[in-house]
């Protein structure tokens, strides 16, 4: 925090990628950094029109093409190989998000506009990257030879990190000290509201019956017109939920903030790729017997059991599409992870990625990640778009690194705080959702998605308030009237 705060609190623009102390073998590294010097630049894509915009030291540019074009150029202009001993993972690359609507890139159609734009990466030439397991942390930047801009930044990154392994450990039970409101509650409106979103899992199960699909991810979107501090706010995020996949982006009017547990897709310098669905989720219980007891008849759980499965058969799928015959595999199916909250149900899915297919074309391939959409994925996302009555934006896409070296890796934005930092209608927003199969249980699978924006939501409430009080905040259930707060 200390480090972020010292080479990156003034960016317009930055990124941490963030798997400091979460509960999981993935939390290996992480990757603080921005886009600074002669070559920095930003670029933002609108799926509708089919045209990226890059801001750069020169000014605006607009192109035509989708942003998986432009990433793929621009990774074979900019590309490199790893120095000598390099750390794991980013060396410098594209660090942002894609929204769901790159969906209309990837053989699907559209029939909702984002009020943002659908994918937005700047180009990360100034990176510190944290290695949590050999404790070592690499400054690195990417420059023309003998850039006194880019050596310039090196050492003020090496004395930054220095002054920071020096000093005093962050206070882990503040997060600022920024006025709280003590006697306010603050309010979450559910987006559809109960009763629709229930209607909406009927038809959901109207399409199964009818053939149309095996399985539908049906969604919604929290809102709160609370804004507190974006930067305060992850802080606070990334103690009550710390993932794996966590993530902290400032992009200009747009602020990320991300708790997942959720790894859409990777690939490795040996080309080595790999999907982590997560499909299931259960409370988390303080009585150590409870907990068990929840984590076993989730492990059983027949519904569970057949939604999982559905998705890795999807995700073999996809990765087949793209890598090497008979390279994919799934050495892990169905592990019960635990997180803060929460117990997980994930798979391991792995291939090797073919010779003629770059990093870039396998995301694509792969996007949206089925654990967001359902299978058939192509028709059960049509059914998702009549359904849901406004684009989930960067809810549901993909937060992470395209590397110059090819690596990547990317995470299923769940769990996740959108803000407009321009505030508006609906100034922070919460996606939540899950999968609907013919065993749902409506009442139950709204309150899933209650559980599952439990962590965010608390996180806000004691942004604003200051209190880890279940009476710090409560939950509109109808748009039409104040509901029972949960």
């Amino acid at each position: 925090e200390p480090l972020f705060e010292a080479l990156f609190g003034e960016c317009e623009h930055a990124f941490w990628l963030d798997s400091g102390g979460a509960p999981s073998a993935l939390a290996q590294c992480s990757y603080l950094g921005t886009t600074s010097g002669p070559d920095w630049a930003v670029f933002e894509y609108d799926v509708e029109q089919g045209a990226v915009v890059r801001h750069d030291a020169s000014g605006d540019f607009k192109e035509n093409g989708s942003i998986f074009q432009v990433l793929d150029r621009e990774l074979v202009e900019r590309g490199l190989e790893p120095p000598e001993s390099p750390p794991r993972g980013l060396i410098g690359g594209f660090v942002g998000y894609l929204g769901y609507e790159c969906k209309g890139d990837c053989g699907a159609t559209n029939a909702h506009v984002s009020d943002m734009p659908d994918a937005t990466m700047m180009f990360a030439n100034r990176v510190v990257a944290v290695d949590h397991v050999s404790g070592r942390t690499h400054v690195l930047s990417l420059g023309a030879a003998e850039d006194p801009d880019a050596e310039q930044w090196m050492e003020q990154a090496e004395r930054a990190v220095v002054n920071a392994l020096s000093g005093p450990s962050p206070d882990m039970t503040s997060t600022g000290t920024t006025p709280k409101s003590p006697n306010t509650q603050v309010l979450f409106k559910v987006g559809r509201g109960r009763e629709q979103y229930l209607a909406d899992i009927a038809r959901c199960q109207s399409a199964l019956a009818a053939g149309e699909s095996y399985e539908v991810c049906l969604t919604d979107q929290i809102h709160t017109d609370a804004a507190p501090d974006p930067w305060e706010l992850y802080r606070g995020l990334r103690r009550s939920n710390p993932a794996p996949f966590a993530a902290y982006l400032k992009l200009g009017d747009y602020a990320i903030l991300s708790s997942s547990p959720e790894r859409f897709l990777s690939v490795d310098r040996d080309r080595r790729v790999m999907a982590r669905p997560i499909k299931g989720t259960a409370p988390r219980s303080a009585d150590p017997s409870e907990d068990e007891a929840t984590r076993r008849e989730l492990q059983e759980d027949e519904k569970t059991f057949a939604e999982h499965l559905m998705i890795v058969d999807l995700l073999r799928n996809d990765l087949g599409r793209v890598c090497e015959v008979d390279s994919v595999r799934v050495p892990e199916l169905m592990v019960i992870e635990r997180y803060a909250t929460v117990h997980q149900m994930i798979s391991n899915v792995v291939g090797v990625l073919d010779a003629g297919r770059s990093s870039v074309d396998c995301v694509r391939a792969c996007f949206p990640g089925g654990s967001m959409t359902g299978a058939p994925k192509l028709r059960t996302m049509e059914i998702i778009d009549d359904i849901e009555r406004e684009a989930r934006g960067v809810y549901s896409g993909a937060i992470g690194y395209f590397g110059v070296d090819g690596v990547v890796d990317l995470s299923i934005v769940i769990r996740t705080i959108v803000m407009r930092v321009g505030g508006g209608a609906k100034t922070t927003t919460i996606g939540a959702g899950g999968a609907i199969v013919m065993q749902s249980d409506p009442e139950e699978e709204f309150e899933e998605i209650l559980l599952k924006a439990r962590a965010p939501m608390a996180a806000i409430a004691k942004a604003v308030t200051g209190s880890d009080s279940p009476e710090a905040w409560t939950v509109q259930l109808e748009p039409q009237f104040a509901g029972t707060a949960s």
